[in-house]
Protein backbone atom coordinates (compact mmCIF):
# COMPACT_ATOMS: atom_id res chain seq x y z
CA UNK A 1 0.00 0.00 0.00
CA UNK A 2 1.54 3.32 -0.85
CA UNK A 3 2.44 6.54 1.06
CA UNK A 4 -0.73 8.28 -0.57
CA UNK A 5 -2.78 5.53 0.17
CA UNK A 6 -2.45 5.36 3.76
CA UNK A 7 -3.02 8.85 4.05
CA UNK A 8 -6.16 8.69 2.46
CA UNK A 9 -7.32 6.27 4.92
CA UNK A 10 -5.87 7.61 7.69
CA UNK A 11 -7.86 11.43 6.94
CA UNK A 12 -11.08 9.32 6.14
CA UNK A 13 -11.06 7.52 9.72
CA UNK A 14 -10.04 11.31 11.49
CA UNK A 15 -12.79 12.34 9.42
CA UNK A 16 -15.53 9.74 10.78
CA UNK A 17 -13.99 10.41 14.11
CA UNK A 18 -14.58 13.95 14.15
CA UNK A 19 -18.22 14.15 12.77
CA UNK A 20 -20.74 11.76 14.19
CA UNK A 21 -24.29 11.56 13.25
CA UNK A 22 -26.28 14.19 11.96
CA UNK A 23 -23.14 16.44 11.57
CA UNK A 24 -22.57 16.55 15.02
CA UNK A 25 -18.78 18.08 14.72
CA UNK A 26 -16.96 15.95 18.18
CA UNK A 27 -14.62 18.16 20.07
CA UNK A 28 -17.20 21.17 20.47
CA UNK A 29 -17.91 21.36 24.16
CA UNK A 30 -22.21 21.29 24.96
CA UNK A 31 -24.48 21.84 27.37
CA UNK A 32 -24.17 18.63 28.53
CA UNK A 33 -21.19 19.74 29.45
CA UNK A 34 -22.05 22.15 32.04
CA UNK A 35 -22.36 24.09 34.22
CA UNK A 36 -19.10 26.14 32.89
CA UNK A 37 -17.05 28.11 34.95
CA UNK A 38 -17.90 31.73 33.88
CA UNK A 39 -14.78 33.25 31.43
CA UNK A 40 -14.80 36.87 30.68
CA UNK A 41 -12.65 37.49 27.93
CA UNK A 42 -10.64 40.78 28.62
CA UNK A 43 -10.69 43.73 26.42
CA UNK A 44 -8.53 44.22 23.79
CA UNK A 45 -7.80 47.65 23.77
CA UNK A 46 -6.35 48.00 20.26
CA UNK A 47 -9.81 46.74 18.66
CA UNK A 48 -12.03 49.70 18.91
CA UNK A 49 -13.47 49.75 16.21
CA UNK A 50 -14.71 53.03 14.16
CA UNK A 51 -17.97 53.53 15.57
CA UNK A 52 -19.13 56.56 13.23
CA UNK A 53 -22.40 56.63 11.16
CA UNK A 54 -22.04 56.31 7.80
CA UNK A 55 -22.61 59.93 5.93
CA UNK A 56 -25.50 60.22 3.91
CA UNK A 57 -23.25 61.33 1.19
CA UNK A 58 -22.00 57.27 0.79
CA UNK A 59 -23.25 56.25 -2.04
CA UNK A 60 -24.60 52.98 -0.43
CA UNK A 61 -27.46 54.90 0.99
CA UNK A 62 -28.25 57.32 -1.48
CA UNK A 63 -31.46 57.06 -3.50
CA UNK A 64 -30.83 55.32 -6.96
CA UNK A 65 -34.13 54.99 -8.50
CA UNK A 66 -36.39 57.45 -10.29
CA UNK A 67 -40.06 58.09 -9.73
CA UNK A 68 -41.64 55.84 -8.47
CA UNK A 69 -39.57 52.76 -8.84
CA UNK A 70 -39.16 50.21 -5.57
CA UNK A 71 -36.29 50.59 -3.40
CA UNK A 72 -35.54 49.24 0.17
CA UNK A 73 -37.01 45.91 -0.94
CA UNK A 74 -37.30 43.25 1.64
CA UNK A 75 -38.39 40.08 2.69
CA UNK A 76 -40.27 38.67 5.54
CA UNK A 77 -41.89 35.70 6.89
CA UNK A 78 -45.28 34.50 7.13
CA UNK A 79 -45.96 31.81 10.23
CA UNK A 80 -45.34 28.65 7.98
CA UNK A 81 -43.59 28.26 4.93
CA UNK A 82 -46.04 28.65 2.12
CA UNK A 83 -45.82 32.22 2.83
CA UNK A 84 -43.76 35.53 2.40
CA UNK A 85 -44.27 38.95 2.91
CA UNK A 86 -42.54 41.56 0.36
CA UNK A 87 -42.30 45.01 1.11
CA UNK A 88 -40.68 48.51 -0.82
CA UNK A 89 -40.86 51.82 -0.73
CA UNK A 90 -42.01 53.87 -3.72
CA UNK A 91 -41.55 57.98 -4.01
CA UNK A 92 -38.67 59.41 -1.98
CA UNK A 93 -39.23 60.88 1.50
CA UNK A 94 -40.01 64.50 2.45
CA UNK A 95 -38.51 66.43 5.75
CA UNK A 96 -38.39 69.99 6.47
CA UNK A 97 -41.25 72.88 7.92
CA UNK A 98 -43.49 72.43 4.96
CA UNK A 99 -43.98 68.70 3.81
CA UNK A 100 -46.81 67.14 1.52
CA UNK A 101 -47.65 63.43 1.88
CA UNK A 102 -48.18 61.15 -0.81
CA UNK A 103 -51.32 59.71 -1.47
CA UNK A 104 -50.45 55.84 -1.19
CA UNK A 105 -53.58 55.30 -3.58
CA UNK A 106 -51.59 56.86 -6.54
CA UNK A 107 -49.36 53.73 -6.76
CA UNK A 108 -50.11 50.26 -6.89
CA UNK A 109 -48.92 47.06 -4.57
CA UNK A 110 -48.14 44.33 -6.83
CA UNK A 111 -45.68 41.62 -6.95
CA UNK A 112 -45.30 38.93 -9.84
CA UNK A 113 -43.35 35.51 -8.84
CA UNK A 114 -42.78 32.67 -9.74
CA UNK A 115 -40.28 29.46 -9.42
CA UNK A 116 -38.89 30.29 -12.98
CA UNK A 117 -37.31 33.97 -13.51
CA UNK A 118 -38.91 34.16 -16.95
CA UNK A 119 -41.65 34.12 -16.99
CA UNK A 120 -43.49 35.15 -13.80
CA UNK A 121 -46.11 33.71 -13.46
CA UNK A 122 -47.98 34.51 -10.24
CA UNK A 123 -49.34 37.87 -9.04
CA UNK A 124 -49.89 39.05 -5.71
CA UNK A 125 -51.43 42.51 -4.52
CA UNK A 126 -51.28 43.72 -1.24
CA UNK A 127 -52.11 47.35 0.67
CA UNK A 128 -49.77 50.74 0.92
CA UNK A 129 -49.35 53.19 3.25
CA UNK A 130 -47.60 56.81 4.42
CA UNK A 131 -46.54 57.64 7.91
CA UNK A 132 -45.25 61.09 9.31
CA UNK A 133 -42.44 61.87 12.36
CA UNK A 134 -44.26 65.12 13.43
CA UNK A 135 -43.49 67.94 16.25
CA UNK A 136 -45.38 70.11 17.96
CA UNK A 137 -42.75 72.74 18.66
CA UNK A 138 -41.65 75.39 16.22
CA UNK A 139 -37.94 74.92 14.58
CA UNK A 140 -38.23 71.23 14.70
CA UNK A 141 -38.38 69.60 11.01
CA UNK A 142 -40.99 67.57 9.90
CA UNK A 143 -40.92 64.14 8.02
CA UNK A 144 -43.25 62.26 5.71
CA UNK A 145 -42.22 59.31 3.97
CA UNK A 146 -42.59 57.27 0.81
CA UNK A 147 -45.25 54.96 -0.12
CA UNK A 148 -44.37 51.60 1.96
CA UNK A 149 -45.97 48.69 0.60
CA UNK A 150 -46.42 45.29 1.95
CA UNK A 151 -48.00 41.98 -0.12
CA UNK A 152 -48.60 39.06 1.27
CA UNK A 153 -47.36 35.90 -0.97
CA UNK A 154 -49.11 32.28 -0.68
CA UNK A 155 -49.09 29.02 -1.58
CA UNK A 156 -45.32 28.41 -1.72
CA UNK A 157 -43.95 25.42 -1.41
CA UNK A 158 -41.23 24.30 1.12
CA UNK A 159 -37.40 25.10 0.25
CA UNK A 160 -37.89 26.36 -3.04
CA UNK A 161 -35.90 28.83 -4.55
CA UNK A 162 -38.73 31.68 -5.90
CA UNK A 163 -38.07 34.56 -8.16
CA UNK A 164 -40.35 38.43 -8.11
CA UNK A 165 -40.21 41.81 -9.40
CA UNK A 166 -42.59 44.11 -7.05
CA UNK A 167 -44.42 47.85 -8.04
CA UNK A 168 -46.58 49.07 -10.04
CA UNK A 169 -46.63 47.60 -13.62
CA UNK A 170 -49.46 50.20 -14.55
CA UNK A 171 -46.57 53.54 -14.22
CA UNK A 172 -45.10 51.41 -15.17
CA UNK A 173 -42.66 51.87 -12.11
CA UNK A 174 -40.97 47.87 -11.26
CA UNK A 175 -38.25 46.63 -9.77
CA UNK A 176 -35.32 44.39 -11.33
CA UNK A 177 -36.00 40.62 -10.64
CA UNK A 178 -34.69 39.32 -7.65
CA UNK A 179 -34.93 36.15 -5.71
CA UNK A 180 -35.86 34.38 -2.17
CA UNK A 181 -36.10 30.68 -0.64
CA UNK A 182 -38.82 29.89 1.27
CA UNK A 183 -38.24 27.64 4.37
CA UNK A 184 -38.65 24.23 4.87
CA UNK A 185 -41.66 22.73 6.06
CA UNK A 186 -42.25 22.26 9.73
CA UNK A 187 -41.08 18.64 11.17
CA UNK A 188 -38.70 17.34 13.48
CA UNK A 189 -35.83 16.87 10.93
CA UNK A 190 -36.25 19.70 8.81
CA UNK A 191 -34.23 23.20 9.48
CA UNK A 192 -33.11 25.80 7.53
CA UNK A 193 -29.31 25.53 7.54
CA UNK A 194 -28.33 28.68 9.19
CA UNK A 195 -30.06 31.39 10.74
CA UNK A 196 -28.21 34.66 11.76
CA UNK A 197 -28.70 36.53 15.11
CA UNK A 198 -27.37 40.42 15.49
CA UNK A 199 -28.82 43.22 17.26
CA UNK A 200 -28.49 46.53 17.82
CA UNK A 201 -26.93 46.94 14.26
CA UNK A 202 -27.08 50.33 13.53
CA UNK A 203 -25.50 52.17 9.90
CA UNK A 204 -21.87 52.27 11.13
CA UNK A 205 -18.53 51.31 9.50
CA UNK A 206 -18.83 48.72 12.25
CA UNK A 207 -22.12 47.55 11.06
CA UNK A 208 -21.04 47.27 7.30
CA UNK A 209 -18.19 44.83 9.33
CA UNK A 210 -20.87 42.91 10.87
CA UNK A 211 -23.17 42.67 7.87
CA UNK A 212 -20.64 41.72 5.46
CA UNK A 213 -18.67 39.10 7.85
CA UNK A 214 -22.63 37.81 8.40
CA UNK A 215 -23.39 37.54 4.64
CA UNK A 216 -20.47 35.68 4.46
CA UNK A 217 -21.47 33.02 6.56
CA UNK A 218 -24.61 32.72 4.11
CA UNK A 219 -27.58 32.52 6.29
CA UNK A 220 -30.88 31.93 4.99
CA UNK A 221 -32.92 33.49 7.58
CA UNK A 222 -31.82 36.80 9.39
CA UNK A 223 -33.42 37.78 13.46
CA UNK A 224 -32.88 41.34 14.58
CA UNK A 225 -33.30 41.52 17.91
CA UNK A 226 -33.93 44.95 18.43
CA UNK A 227 -32.51 48.50 17.87
CA UNK A 228 -32.36 49.19 14.25
CA UNK A 229 -30.66 52.29 12.42
CA UNK A 230 -30.48 54.84 15.80
CA UNK A 231 -32.69 57.26 13.79
CA UNK A 232 -32.91 58.52 17.66
CA UNK A 233 -29.56 60.00 18.09
CA UNK A 234 -30.02 62.94 15.80
CA UNK A 235 -31.98 66.09 16.18
CA UNK A 236 -33.68 66.93 12.81
CA UNK A 237 -31.67 68.99 11.31
CA UNK A 238 -29.80 66.04 11.09
CA UNK A 239 -27.01 66.64 13.59
CA UNK A 240 -26.50 63.70 15.62
CA UNK A 241 -24.45 62.52 18.65
CA UNK A 242 -23.38 59.04 20.32
CA UNK A 243 -25.49 60.09 23.42
CA UNK A 244 -28.22 61.94 22.89
CA UNK A 245 -29.24 62.72 26.60
CA UNK A 246 -25.63 64.59 26.92
CA UNK A 247 -25.78 65.99 23.73
CA UNK A 248 -28.90 67.54 23.29
CA UNK A 249 -30.12 67.79 26.94
CA UNK A 250 -32.38 70.59 25.97
CA UNK A 251 -34.38 69.93 23.50
CA UNK A 252 -38.39 70.00 23.93
CA UNK A 253 -38.75 66.82 23.05
CA UNK A 254 -36.69 63.59 21.89
CA UNK A 255 -36.10 63.89 18.03
CA UNK A 256 -34.90 61.82 15.67
CA UNK A 257 -33.92 62.32 11.90
CA UNK A 258 -35.77 59.71 9.76
CA UNK A 259 -34.01 59.57 7.02
CA UNK A 260 -31.72 57.34 9.15
CA UNK A 261 -34.51 54.83 8.15
CA UNK A 262 -34.33 54.85 4.32
CA UNK A 263 -30.53 54.98 4.42
CA UNK A 264 -31.01 51.88 6.22
CA UNK A 265 -33.37 50.32 4.21
CA UNK A 266 -31.25 51.03 0.64
CA UNK A 267 -27.98 49.65 2.70
CA UNK A 268 -29.32 46.56 3.64
CA UNK A 269 -31.51 46.09 0.10
CA UNK A 270 -28.80 43.71 -1.78
CA UNK A 271 -29.44 42.09 1.58
CA UNK A 272 -32.95 41.85 2.79
CA UNK A 273 -34.19 41.20 -0.88
CA UNK A 274 -33.14 38.35 -0.75
CA UNK A 275 -32.50 36.55 2.54
CA UNK A 276 -35.55 37.14 4.90
CA UNK A 277 -35.53 39.30 7.97
CA UNK A 278 -37.60 39.17 11.10
CA UNK A 279 -37.07 42.31 13.58
CA UNK A 280 -38.73 42.67 16.99
CA UNK A 281 -38.65 46.50 18.52
CA UNK A 282 -36.29 47.88 20.72
CA UNK A 283 -36.03 51.01 22.65
CA UNK A 284 -34.65 53.44 20.17
CA UNK A 285 -37.67 52.66 18.25
CA UNK A 286 -39.64 54.52 20.57
CA UNK A 287 -39.00 57.72 18.84
CA UNK A 288 -42.02 59.65 20.25
CA UNK A 289 -43.58 62.49 18.94
CA UNK A 290 -47.23 64.53 18.62
CA UNK A 291 -49.77 63.42 20.54
CA UNK A 292 -47.37 60.50 22.58
CA UNK A 293 -47.20 58.01 19.39
CA UNK A 294 -44.27 55.75 19.26
CA UNK A 295 -42.96 53.40 17.10
CA UNK A 296 -44.56 54.83 13.92
CA UNK A 297 -41.51 54.41 11.64
CA UNK A 298 -41.30 50.66 13.01
CA UNK A 299 -44.63 49.54 13.05
CA UNK A 300 -44.93 51.22 9.24
CA UNK A 301 -41.93 49.60 7.41
CA UNK A 302 -41.92 46.59 8.32
CA UNK A 303 -44.23 43.37 7.52
CA UNK A 304 -44.90 41.48 10.60
CA UNK A 305 -47.00 37.94 10.88
CA UNK A 306 -48.76 39.42 13.56
CA UNK A 307 -52.52 38.60 12.16
CA UNK A 308 -51.58 35.21 11.05
CA UNK A 309 -49.98 34.28 14.49
CA UNK A 310 -53.31 35.32 16.34
CA UNK A 311 -51.36 39.02 17.59
CA UNK A 312 -53.08 42.11 17.02
CA UNK A 313 -49.88 43.71 17.51
CA UNK A 314 -46.69 44.22 15.84
CA UNK A 315 -44.89 44.71 18.74
CA UNK A 316 -45.03 40.93 19.65
CA UNK A 317 -45.90 37.36 16.87
CA UNK A 318 -44.50 34.26 16.17
CA UNK A 319 -43.88 31.86 13.20
CA UNK A 320 -42.05 28.83 12.16
CA UNK A 321 -38.85 27.90 10.47
CA UNK A 322 -39.09 24.53 9.87
CA UNK A 323 -38.69 22.68 13.44
CA UNK A 324 -38.28 26.21 15.07
CA UNK A 325 -41.25 28.20 16.45
CA UNK A 326 -39.74 31.78 16.98
CA UNK A 327 -41.71 33.97 19.56
CA UNK A 328 -41.05 37.47 19.06
CA UNK A 329 -41.85 39.65 22.37
CA UNK A 330 -42.15 42.71 23.07
CA UNK A 331 -40.13 44.26 25.61
CA UNK A 332 -41.95 47.70 25.61
CA UNK A 333 -45.56 46.77 25.69
CA UNK A 334 -47.50 45.95 28.54
CA UNK A 335 -46.14 41.90 29.83
CA UNK A 336 -47.79 41.39 32.99
CA UNK A 337 -50.34 39.11 33.40
CA UNK A 338 -53.58 40.74 32.09
CA UNK A 339 -52.33 42.26 29.69
CA UNK A 340 -52.98 41.29 25.46
CA UNK A 341 -49.62 40.13 25.26
CA UNK A 342 -48.67 37.91 28.54
CA UNK A 343 -52.57 35.85 27.40
CA UNK A 344 -51.39 35.76 23.69
CA UNK A 345 -48.24 34.08 24.66
CA UNK A 346 -50.31 31.60 26.87
CA UNK A 347 -52.08 30.61 23.67
CA UNK A 348 -49.10 30.61 21.28
CA UNK A 349 -47.22 28.40 23.30
CA UNK A 350 -50.23 25.74 24.33
CA UNK A 351 -50.28 25.48 20.40
CA UNK A 352 -46.55 24.47 19.79
CA UNK A 353 -46.70 20.93 19.12
CA UNK A 354 -43.01 20.01 19.88
CA UNK A 355 -43.46 16.83 18.06
CA UNK A 356 -43.59 19.10 14.77
CA UNK A 357 -41.41 22.15 15.98
CA UNK A 358 -39.33 20.52 18.78
CA UNK A 359 -37.37 24.11 18.73
CA UNK A 360 -38.64 26.39 21.26
CA UNK A 361 -36.83 29.79 20.94
CA UNK A 362 -37.76 33.38 21.99
CA UNK A 363 -36.36 36.65 21.17
CA UNK A 364 -36.59 40.51 22.60
CA UNK A 365 -34.67 43.36 22.97
CA UNK A 366 -33.64 44.16 27.16
CA UNK A 367 -31.92 40.84 28.26
CA UNK A 368 -33.18 39.27 31.69
CA UNK A 369 -29.31 37.84 32.33
CA UNK A 370 -26.78 40.59 31.51
CA UNK A 371 -24.06 40.66 33.84
CA UNK A 372 -22.88 44.13 32.18
CA UNK A 373 -23.31 47.39 34.13
CA UNK A 374 -25.02 48.96 31.22
CA UNK A 375 -28.77 48.30 31.61
CA UNK A 376 -28.45 45.97 34.66
CA UNK A 377 -31.48 44.16 35.69
CA UNK A 378 -33.37 46.59 33.47
CA UNK A 379 -35.76 44.32 32.27
CA UNK A 380 -36.58 42.72 35.85
CA UNK A 381 -40.21 43.39 36.20
CA UNK A 382 -40.84 41.49 32.40
CA UNK A 383 -38.74 38.57 33.98
CA UNK A 384 -40.65 38.10 36.62
CA UNK A 385 -43.90 38.39 34.58
CA UNK A 386 -42.92 35.77 31.91
CA UNK A 387 -40.23 34.15 33.09
CA UNK A 388 -42.30 31.10 34.75
CA UNK A 389 -44.40 30.62 31.45
CA UNK A 390 -41.48 30.02 29.07
CA UNK A 391 -39.60 27.71 31.74
CA UNK A 392 -42.47 25.41 32.07
CA UNK A 393 -43.40 25.60 28.34
CA UNK A 394 -39.50 24.48 27.87
CA UNK A 395 -37.81 27.14 25.94
CA UNK A 396 -34.50 26.21 24.80
CA UNK A 397 -32.72 29.15 23.91
CA UNK A 398 -33.31 33.11 24.42
CA UNK A 399 -32.08 35.70 22.21
CA UNK A 400 -31.80 39.24 22.91
CA UNK A 401 -29.52 42.68 22.60
CA UNK A 402 -29.19 45.84 23.94
CA UNK A 403 -26.16 45.28 25.69
CA UNK A 404 -23.56 46.26 23.76
CA UNK A 405 -21.36 43.48 24.02
CA UNK A 406 -21.56 39.46 23.50
CA UNK A 407 -22.54 37.55 26.47
CA UNK A 408 -24.03 33.65 26.78
CA UNK A 409 -25.24 31.96 29.60
CA UNK A 410 -25.53 28.47 31.18
CA UNK A 411 -28.62 27.17 31.31
CA UNK A 412 -30.56 28.96 33.79
CA UNK A 413 -33.95 29.64 35.62
CA UNK A 414 -34.69 32.41 39.09
CA UNK A 415 -31.02 33.11 38.66
CA UNK A 416 -30.30 29.89 39.63
CA UNK A 417 -28.34 26.69 37.55
CA UNK A 418 -31.37 24.82 36.19
CA UNK A 419 -30.28 21.95 33.37
CA UNK A 420 -33.78 22.50 32.04
CA UNK A 421 -34.05 26.28 32.39
CA UNK A 422 -32.89 28.11 28.59
CA UNK A 423 -29.75 29.08 27.51
CA UNK A 424 -29.23 33.04 27.56
CA UNK A 425 -27.68 34.62 24.51
CA UNK A 426 -26.97 38.48 24.53
CA UNK A 427 -25.92 39.97 21.04
CA UNK A 428 -26.08 43.49 21.53
CA UNK A 429 -23.12 43.93 19.38
CA UNK A 430 -24.10 45.13 15.86
CA UNK A 431 -21.86 48.08 15.67
CA UNK A 432 -23.99 50.91 16.22
CA UNK A 433 -22.96 54.46 17.06
CA UNK A 434 -23.52 54.07 20.86
CA UNK A 435 -20.27 51.90 21.13
CA UNK A 436 -19.15 48.70 23.09
CA UNK A 437 -20.20 48.06 26.84
CA UNK A 438 -16.80 47.32 28.72
CA UNK A 439 -17.63 47.87 32.53
CA UNK A 440 -18.97 44.75 34.79
CA UNK A 441 -21.40 45.08 37.28
CA UNK A 442 -19.58 42.55 39.67
CA UNK A 443 -16.45 44.54 39.53
CA UNK A 444 -15.39 46.72 41.94
CA UNK A 445 -17.24 49.81 41.99
CA UNK A 446 -19.66 49.20 39.40
CA UNK A 447 -22.61 48.44 40.54
CA UNK A 448 -25.40 50.52 39.58
CA UNK A 449 -27.40 52.02 42.34
CA UNK A 450 -30.77 50.14 42.42
CA UNK A 451 -33.22 53.04 41.53
CA UNK A 452 -31.65 53.99 38.52
CA UNK A 453 -32.40 50.42 36.55
CA UNK A 454 -36.09 50.72 36.67
CA UNK A 455 -38.17 49.62 33.21
CA UNK A 456 -38.27 53.39 32.41
CA UNK A 457 -41.12 52.74 29.94
CA UNK A 458 -43.42 50.53 31.27
CA UNK A 459 -43.16 52.16 34.60
CA UNK A 460 -41.99 49.13 36.80
CA UNK A 461 -38.98 48.47 39.62
CA UNK A 462 -38.55 45.20 40.22
CA UNK A 463 -35.21 45.09 40.68
CA UNK A 464 -34.95 43.95 44.69
CA UNK A 465 -31.57 42.78 46.42
CA UNK A 466 -31.01 38.94 46.09
CA UNK A 467 -32.19 36.82 48.70
CA UNK A 468 -30.50 33.97 48.62
CA UNK A 469 -27.34 32.26 46.47
CA UNK A 470 -24.06 33.38 46.72
CA UNK A 471 -25.23 37.55 46.39
CA UNK A 472 -27.77 37.27 49.14
CA UNK A 473 -28.55 40.58 50.41
CA UNK A 474 -26.89 42.48 47.71
CA UNK A 475 -27.90 44.18 44.44
CA UNK A 476 -25.07 43.02 42.51
CA UNK A 477 -22.79 40.11 42.68
CA UNK A 478 -18.94 40.16 43.86
CA UNK A 479 -17.91 38.16 41.12
CA UNK A 480 -18.66 36.88 37.21
CA UNK A 481 -22.03 35.33 38.61
CA UNK A 482 -22.38 31.62 38.07
CA UNK A 483 -25.14 31.84 35.35
CA UNK A 484 -22.84 33.66 33.46
CA UNK A 485 -20.71 31.16 30.79
CA UNK A 486 -18.58 33.88 28.54
CA UNK A 487 -18.90 37.34 28.13
CA UNK A 488 -16.72 39.61 25.58
CA UNK A 489 -16.85 43.06 24.56
CA UNK A 490 -16.17 42.56 20.54
CA UNK A 491 -18.24 43.56 17.63
CA UNK A 492 -19.63 40.46 16.03
CA UNK A 493 -23.13 38.36 15.58
CA UNK A 494 -23.98 35.41 15.84
CA UNK A 495 -25.27 32.07 13.53
CA UNK A 496 -27.57 29.22 14.76
CA UNK A 497 -27.61 25.84 13.45
CA UNK A 498 -30.11 23.49 13.92
CA UNK A 499 -28.89 19.94 13.50
CA UNK A 500 -31.59 17.40 14.65
CA UNK A 501 -34.54 17.13 17.32
CA UNK A 502 -31.66 17.60 20.01
CA UNK A 503 -28.84 19.49 18.97
CA UNK A 504 -28.44 23.14 17.35
CA UNK A 505 -24.72 24.31 16.88
CA UNK A 506 -24.49 28.31 18.20
CA UNK A 507 -21.33 29.84 16.97
CA UNK A 508 -20.18 33.67 17.27
CA UNK A 509 -18.39 35.84 15.44
CA UNK A 510 -16.00 38.83 16.04
CA UNK A 511 -15.56 40.82 13.30
CA UNK A 512 -11.96 40.82 13.58
CA UNK A 513 -11.84 37.20 13.19
CA UNK A 514 -11.80 35.28 9.93
CA UNK A 515 -14.94 34.10 8.72
CA UNK A 516 -14.43 30.44 9.55
CA UNK A 517 -13.22 31.52 13.39
CA UNK A 518 -15.43 31.18 15.82
CA UNK A 519 -15.12 33.61 18.79
CA UNK A 520 -17.27 30.91 20.63
CA UNK A 521 -19.41 27.97 20.06
CA UNK A 522 -21.36 25.25 21.86
CA UNK A 523 -23.67 23.32 21.04
CA UNK A 524 -26.88 23.55 22.73
CA UNK A 525 -28.50 20.35 23.49
CA UNK A 526 -31.99 19.86 24.72
CA UNK A 527 -33.41 17.01 26.72
CA UNK A 528 -37.16 16.80 26.04
CA UNK A 529 -37.12 13.25 28.40
CA UNK A 530 -36.33 15.06 31.33
CA UNK A 531 -37.15 18.77 31.14
CA UNK A 532 -41.51 18.65 31.06
CA UNK A 533 -42.10 20.93 27.29
CA UNK A 534 -45.76 22.17 29.20
CA UNK A 535 -47.44 22.93 33.12
CA UNK A 536 -48.50 19.66 34.91
CA UNK A 537 -51.59 21.88 35.14
CA UNK A 538 -51.85 21.82 31.46
CA UNK A 539 -51.39 17.93 31.09
CA UNK A 540 -53.94 17.50 34.14
CA UNK A 541 -56.43 19.85 32.48
CA UNK A 542 -56.11 17.91 29.25
CA UNK A 543 -56.65 14.45 30.96
CA UNK A 544 -59.60 16.19 33.09
CA UNK A 545 -61.12 17.67 29.64
CA UNK A 546 -60.66 14.12 27.52
CA UNK A 547 -62.25 12.31 30.75
CA UNK A 548 -65.51 14.68 30.58
CA UNK A 549 -65.81 14.46 26.94
CA UNK A 550 -65.57 10.56 27.35
CA UNK A 551 -68.09 10.08 29.89
CA UNK A 552 -70.72 12.86 28.06
CA UNK A 553 -70.20 10.68 24.41
CA UNK A 554 -71.20 7.51 26.80
CA UNK A 555 -73.73 9.26 28.38
CA UNK A 556 -75.10 10.71 24.77
CA UNK A 557 -74.66 7.11 23.08
CA UNK A 558 -76.73 5.78 26.02
CA UNK A 559 -79.54 8.22 25.50
CA UNK A 560 -79.70 7.45 21.86
CA UNK A 561 -80.17 3.85 22.79
CA UNK A 562 -83.09 4.08 25.03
Amino acid sequence: MGLVSVLLISFCVLSISLVGTDNIVVGIPTTLDGPFKPVTVPLDKTFRGHAVDLPDTDPRVQRVVQGFEPEQISVSLSTTHDSVWISWITGDFQIGDSIKPLNPKTVASVVRYGRLRFPLIHKATGYSLVYNQLYPFVGLQNYTSGIIHHVRLTGLKPNTLYHYQCGDPSIPAMSSTYYFKTMPASGPNSYPSRIAIVGDLGLTYNTTSTVDHMIGNNPDLILVVGDVCYANLYLTNGTGADCYSCSFSRTPIHETYQPRWDYWGRYMQPVTSKIPIMVVEGNHEIEKQVENQTFVAYSSRFAFPSKESGSSSAFYYSFNAGGIHFIMLGGYIAYNKSAHQYKWLEKDLAKVDRKVTPWLVATWHPPWYSTYKAHYREAECMRTAMEDLLYQYGVDIIFNGHVHAYERSNRVYNYTLDPCGPVHITVGDGGNREKMAIAHADEPGNCPDPSTTPDEYMGGFCAFNFTSGPAAGKFCWDRQPDYSAYRESSFGHGIFEVKNETHALWTWHRNQDMYNSPGDQIYIVRQPERCPTEPQVTKLWRIWKTKLITEYLAKSRLLFYM
